[in-house]
């Protein structure tokens, strides 16, 4: 820690998610299992979407697109997160806090305005079918992926340009298991109210305009669906929609309560807890989701395990008799 208050801070402590010494290897298990199962379900789907032609969709290009911002942003704090449970020394550098602080804020981003696409995508899916590759080419697919990207690294470059000049004269303690922002903004000695201001008007502006899209998208949604004559067609439409509103619905409830709130009223433990469902659990459930609720990935993953069971067989390399 800096000593006295005129002193720089050069590096913080990370006290992560408990002090009990009793947790830490429990937890350490737990969130290995976590963190393993994240890898593999992720890097999974990623892998089935790409070597699939069947998949080769615009639905499934922006569902690979969300698997690679899932593992990106898990793995930008559940290493160290890990590390944490092991050891004593729980420092991070002033410079590896806010690296870890702008991949997140760029891969949180990113995945906010990947759900919005998602849902338009959907909506172009359901209202308007015969004209979906007319509306959704290749070309269009890419630059709503890009500008995703895009928006997320504007708004963290915005928040932590206007973070990094702030004086930290100590304490130097953060009690949580990653530098996020409200965090940060409790410990430095100078008037964060711009910097609170502008972190509620950003992330504000962000959610609220996504969760308009997205609302509008499904808005449309439903009419198309209450259109359609046939109770098979207007279940069939819905299941489309239903890993996607899933997954809306983990991520953004838990990010919302997290990031809108005010330093002034900010709740430690609220955001511990809703931290780690939505930058943990959440980027572990969304393969499973896609994967056990979507027909198409299932046969997929059918046909290759078979083919896989089959060709591995030793009666099937056996020669036949001429």
């Amino acid at each position: 820690m800096a000593e006295g208050n005129s002193s720089v801070v050069t590096q913080f402590i990370l006290l992560g998610l408990t002090s009990e010494p009793k947790l830490q290897t429990p937890l350490f298990i737990v969130f290995s299992v976590i963190y393993l199962i994240t890898l593999m379900g992720n890097l999974g789907l990623i892998t089935l979407i790409t070597t699939t032609p069947q998949l080769h969709t615009p639905m499934y290009f922006f569902l690979c697109n969300l698997s690679v911002v899932d593992l990106c942003y898990s793995s930008v704090f559940c290493p160290r997160l890990l590390i944490v449970f092991l050891v004593e020394n729980k420092t991070i550098s002033y410079s590896a806090c806010f690296t870890q602080h702008f991949f997140f804020l760029v891969f949180v981003t990113t995945e906010v305005f990947l759900l919005a696409v998602m849902a338009y995508d959907r909506c172009v899916a359901i209202c308007n079918p015969l004209l979906y590759a007319v509306s959704m080419p290749k070309r269009v697919c890419v630059q709503l992926v890009a500008g995703s990207y895009l928006g997320g690294i504007l708004n963290s470059l915005t928040q932590t340009c206007c973070l990094l000049p702030l004086p930290f004269c100590g304490p130097n303690v953060i009690n949580h298991y990653f530098c996020d922002t409200n965090p940060l903004l409790k410990l430095t000695c100078a008037d964060d109210h711009l910097n609170e201001l502008l972190l509620v008007t950003f992330n504000g502006t962000i959610s609220m305009s996504v969760l308009f899209i997205i609302l509008i998208s499904y808005a449309y949604i439903l009419v198309c669906i209450l259109r359609i004559s046939s109770a098979r067609g207007r279940h069939k439409a819905f299941s489309t929609c239903a890993s996607h509103l899933l997954t809306v619905t983990l991520f953004y409830v838990p990010a919302g309560l997290s990031h809108m709130q005010t330093a002034s009223k900010y709740s430690l433990q609220m955001e511990k807890v809703t931290a780690v469902f939505y930058t943990m659990v959440v980027p572990m459930l969304n393969p499973m989701i896609y994967s056990l609720r979507n027909k198409e990935v299932k046969d997929v993953l059918r046909r290759a395990t078979a083919k896989n069971i089959f060709a591995s067989c030793p009666l099937t390399k056996l020669t036949p008799i001429s």
